[in-house]
């Protein structure tokens, strides 16, 4: 009699526990999209003390929203010219570059040994 039992009961809490696994896990976050006609550049940085992309290339007189995303560690990016820092706190930034050029993209938070070569470059066309 004990055995069938626990068969009712371990039935019952596999059915309970895959009705919590489909019914109430959190929905993924949802990217939210950017205003129409505003090109988003989306800068991912990681431990290995690198930016995803070596160069990210944006025109002039559109306008941009700058993205920071840290695949891992904590990082920031900062564009000295152009008065742009970007951390965990201040993720995104709407900018419109007025003159085309280059502007270097340096890490803004001391993220480790490597801090000093985490460098990307910004190209306004």
């Amino acid at each position: 009699m004990q055995k069938w039992a626990m068969v009712v009961f371990f039935g019952i809490a596999c059915v309970l526990a895959a009705g919590l696994m489909l019914f109430n896990m959190p929905k993924p976050p949802v990217e939210e999209a950017a205003p129409e006609g505003v090109q988003v550049v989306k800068m991912i940085a990681s431990n290995d003390f690198t930016f995803d992309q070596a160069e990210y290339k944006v025109k002039a007189g559109e306008p941009v929203l700058l993205k920071l995303e840290n695949k891992s560690g904590v990082h920031g990016a900062e564009i000295k010219e152009l008065n742009i820092n970007l951390t965990n706190e201040h993720k995104e930034q709407q900018i419109t570059f007025d003159k085309p050029g280059e502007y270097v993209i340096y890490c803004s938070i001391m993220c480790g040994t490597g801090h000093d070569t985490m460098k990307s470059v910004l190209v306004v066309e």
